[in-house]
């Protein structure tokens, strides 16, 4: 499991410094947001683990290629399905919005 501990930053620096472990392996990473760096190195860490699981390999390299493909492959699953959302509101949109202009279209006829 990933760990974290929080460094010390320079004065006047803006980044958080915080050391993760992913795999065993230690980084020194900085952002503006040191909770989300631990965050992503835990589920960075998480897939890589369940990748060895499933594939009995001890490449590190091959485990983060593996780990880097199923996190994309989510990444592209979610952005198809909020795309493929958006598309269907807006259809929906412009079907009632079409529905409302004749509506309103037979009644200025009307009246």
């Amino acid at each position: 499991m990933a760990s974290a501990t929080k460094q010390p930053t320079a004065k006047g620096a803006g980044d958080n410094s915080v050391r993760v472990e992913i795999f065993d392996q230690a980084y020194n990473l900085r952002g503006s947001d040191a909770e989300y760096i631990v965050k992503l190195a835990e589920y960075v860490d998480a897939k890589m683990r369940a990748v060895a699981e499933q594939t009995h390999t001890v490449d590190t390299a091959r485990l983060a290629v593996l780990a880097a493909l199923n996190i994309a492959d989510e990444y592209h699953l979610l952005k198809r399905n909020q795309n493929g959302g958006t598309v269907d509101y807006l259809k929906r949109a412009h079907h009632l919005a079409d529905a409302l202009d004749e509506v309103l279209e037979s009644k200025r006829q009307a009246g």
